[in-house]
């Protein structure tokens, strides 16, 4: 076998190697790089906010905190909520173990009049299920501070690199001299695709939040600020995090309600803002600027959560579409941002069943 013909091999294997050991390096430098894309993403987020407010006259850095302390405030709000409505649900973890078992009984003892079960299952196995276990108390407080000196760090870097924009902009000028006018453009669109994303999935969010909260309250769940900011955070995670969090939300009005259309209108009402979100919200907020398709989102998603867990599958969407961008204005490299697009080709798929009869008919 000659070595031309090994070149490709090569190639391939040399890509392949360089990926993984890309991931890798995500995965091990996870503690420094996830807050910083998170504050790279919310400093082009906040940056119009920042410039408008320098317009005013004000000094850059008093800009720039106000607009920090003022989206800090917000999500504060939000994770304050959050945090009242989460110690009182789990102040009701008694009842609701007790409604588990009550439910568990009343199902099982129909199940075995109308269908003779008795000795599938152990009924006493099945309900000694323990649904709330109890973790290791150290690694717990671990994760805690460490995730709290991550959300700590973040606004920090949002402010230094708003602060010193206009030197990452000269280091980028300096590095490639030859080509300033593709380096600006290619910023630039980096710039307006995290931009969009982030203001459309605030936006998907804050609509998902209001109908599927309306419904709860006007259903009477009891948590329904918490259930409603649930659903709606967690759909930022797009098809994985709608599923987890409708099925907790169902399974806890099938628990709290006496009839079992309670859980099954849940789940219409919910299917249908999911519906509405998806074909109607997104692509109209968010879809027109992020052009990747479903399986690239989808591989986005779990490349993300696997290297850098829930943030990983939040960021990792905007990312694509950032290597998209880049992809498409290097000549060797477009075939693979296109395969990241969802521009179809047009491909001609011959007439259609309708145009065949009339075609048959034509003749007779």
């Amino acid at each position: 076998m000659s070595t031309a013909k090994l070149l490709p091999i090569q190639h391939l294997a040399y890509s392949l190697i360089s990926i993984s050991l890309l991931l890798w390096l995500l995965n091990i430098g996870a503690f420094i790089l996830v807050p910083l894309v998170w504050g790279i993403f919310f400093a082009f987020a906040l940056y119009p906010v920042s410039k408008k407010l320098e317009s005013f006259f004000l000094p850059r850095s008093f800009a720039i905190a106000v607009s920090i302390v003022f989206v800090t405030a917000l999500v504060g709000a939000v994770i304050y909520i959050l945090i009242n409505q989460m110690v009182l649900l789990l102040s009701d973890i008694p009842e609701i173990n007790t409604l588990l078992h009550e439910k568990t009984n009343k199902y099982w003892s129909e199940l075995e009049s109308s269908i003779g079960i008795n000795s599938f299952l152990d009924k006493e196995e099945w309900q000694s299920i323990k649904w709330f276990a109890d973790g290791n108390l150290n690694e717990t407080l671990f994760n805690t501070g460490k995730s709290i000196t991550l959300i700590g760090i973040i606004p920090l870097y949002i402010f230094l690199l708003l602060y010193y924009r206009d030197f990452f902009v000269a280091f980028l000028l300096k590095v490639s001299s030859k080509r300033n006018e593709a380096i600006l453009k290619w910023v630039g669109d980096v710039g307006r695709v995290i931009h969009a994303y982030l203001i459309g999935m605030v936006k998907v969010t804050l609509f998902v939040a209001l109908l599927s909260g309306l419904y709860f309250y006007f259903f009477g769940v009891k948590y329904y600020l918490l259930f409603a900011l649930f659903i709606a955070i967690l759909n930022l995670i797009p098809y994985i995090g709608v599923a987890i969090s409708s099925v907790l939300v169902i399974f806890y009005v099938f628990l709290t309600s006496d009839t079992v259309l309670a859980p099954i209108l849940t789940l219409a009402v919910l299917w249908g803002i999911q519906l509405i979100e998806n074909n109607l919200i997104t692509p109209l907020v968010v879809g027109a600027k992020v052009k990747v398709n479903v399986l690239a989102v989808v591989l986005a998603v779990l490349i993300g959560g696997a290297v850098w867990g829930i943030s990983g599958m939040v960021l990792f969407i905007p990312l694509v579409g950032i290597l998209k961008i880049t992809l498409d204005k290097i000549p060797s490299l477009q075939p693979y941002g296109y395969l990241l697009g969802d521009d179809f080709p047009q491909v001609d798929k011959g007439p259609s069943f309708f145009q065949y009869l009339k075609h048959k008919w034509a003749k007779k």
